[in-house]
């Protein structure tokens, strides 16, 4: 039986030879199916991009091991707390670390500025270390404990306060030029080096996704110094620190010279020293040639700026907590020949963390005169009263001076007939002189007399 078939131009093929109209349907049917499901794939990812949904955390959340049955038992997912650059909106929270030595005095300053933070004040637990101290810091820093924790308003308290107390047999003085002398450097950072350790070793707790470190003698800090340094997601981060000084010392100059980047003279220089020796900046008897954070500071630079450093100065560090967690710490000896924040910003670095700073984010630490600065203004208080008293008998001698030589040849022009007329008397009275013989001067030569007049010709 044969069939008639009818085709139109459409349904030839020369390659794939004859294809039916049915056929032609079914192909396209299929393209389209293809593009739909590609659409929705392509829909899927955008969702899952805009969401930005953590698969990995979601399903550590469904299949985390429930111990809530178990008496006496906490379970902590470590990854949950590795720190975001946005940890305030994770809820993650801050371990706030303050050595404290000697510190009444700066306390209500600190507590001052505890207060305006804007981090979420229940996500900040604070600890304190209190060490070889000979005033009331234990007593100041109880009343203001007291003061911010009985708030009225619940969001400016803080979460969980510890206070630790331990002495370290520190003999080196508070004063500016006992703690910044030479000699004192090396033993006093690696002494500095074992309290920060024993705070944070002792305070550091599961949930703590960030560690700040902050000394109490801050003077000048943005109330959002946490998320500023926050949001760079960094794992070691300083700001920029700088003091402020009286006029006649120039008015500005920066503070801490611990954050810097290595440099050829100071790894030659390291080359050179003992194996106990402990490198420090700002000395003439360490010449390193490192770039310094505080002196590339531009007061109109971009404060989001970020520099590579080494070492870190430790006025003020945030640091995600896992780069404890992981190994690092403050050494207590000559690492590469640092001790103390130096080091630990060395030793951080070498383990694959990064160590940034802010050149031009700047926090002001309060100004603190060195033993020369207390001469010299001795010096400039003995000058002031000199020269007062020098002013005050400057002033008699002008007055005695003027009155003295005052030029009165007008005045008199114009008083002297005043004057004469008063010494006038001839028209009260009619005085006489006899001035006969005025001129009989000559004395008789013949006469003998023991009285002679002396030759005189005038």
């Amino acid at each position: 039986m044969v069939h008639s078939i009818q085709m139109t131009p459409y349904e030839y093929d020369s390659k794939a030879g004859l294809r039916s109209e049915a056929g032609s349907k079914a192909a396209g049917k299929w393209s389209l199916s293809k593009a739909k499901i590609a659409s929705f794939w392509m829909l899927l990812l955008v969702i899952f991009g805009l969401t930005r949904i953590n698969v990995k955390d979601t399903f550590s959340a469904l299949y985390s091991p429930d111990f809530s049955g178990v008496p006496r038992v906490q379970y902590f997912d470590l990854e949950q707390y590795s720190g975001h650059a946005n940890g305030w909106q994770h809820d993650e929270r801050v371990l706030f670390c303050v050595p404290l030595r000697d510190a009444a005095a700066h306390l209500p300053m600190f507590f001052g500025h505890m207060k305006n933070l804007t981090y979420p004040h229940n996500l900040i637990d604070l600890a304190f270390l209190v060490s070889d101290s000979s005033d009331d810091t234990m007593g100041v820093l109880k009343k203001h404990l007291n003061e911010v924790q009985s708030d009225p308003n619940p969001a400016k308290r803080f979460g969980e306060i510890e206070i630790f107390e331990k002495d370290f047999g520190q003999v080196i003085g508070q004063g500016f030029s006992d703690r910044h002398g030479f000699a004192a450097q090396g033993p006093r950072r690696k002494l500095m080096a074992r309290a920060r350790n024993w705070l944070w070793t002792v305070a550091i707790k599961p949930y703590h996704s960030f560690v700040y470190w902050r000394d109490a003698d801050v003077e000048t800090v943005p109330p959002t110094i946490l998320e500023d340094l926050m949001h760079h997601d960094k794992d070691v981060i300083v700001p920029n620190v700088w003091r402020p000084l009286p006029d006649w010392l120039g008015n500005q100059q920066p503070y801490d010279l611990n954050s810097w980047q290595e440099s050829d003279g100071g790894l030659q220089l390291a080359e050179t020293l003992g194996e106990d020796a402990c490198i420090v900046e700002g000395y003439v008897e360490y010449q390193t040639w490192r770039p310094h954070l505080a002196y590339l500071r531009d007061p109109y630079g971009d404060p989001e700026v970020e520099m590579d450093l080494d070492g870190i100065g430790g006025v003020s560090i945030l640091t995600k907590a896992k780069v404890f967690r992981t190994g690092s710490h403050f050494p207590a000896f000559s690492f590469e020949k640092h001790a103390e924040t130096e080091a630990f910003g060395k030793l951080s670095k070498r383990m694959g963390y990064s160590v940034i700073g802010l050149p031009h984010y700047v926090i002001w630490h309060i100004y603190e005169p060195s033993s020369d600065d207390l001469k010299h203004m001795e010096w400039m208080a003995l000058e002031e009263s000199r020269q007062k008293e020098e002013a005050k008998i400057k002033k008699v001698y002008d007055k005695v001076w003027n009155k003295a030589f005052d030029d009165v040849q007008e005045d008199w022009g114009k008083e002297r007939a005043k004057f004469l007329k008063n010494t006038d008397m001839s028209k009260l009275r009619q005085i006489n002189v006899d001035w006969s013989g005025a001129d009989d001067w000559a004395i008789d030569e013949t006469k003998q007399d023991s009285k002679k007049l002396a030759d005189f010709n005038p």
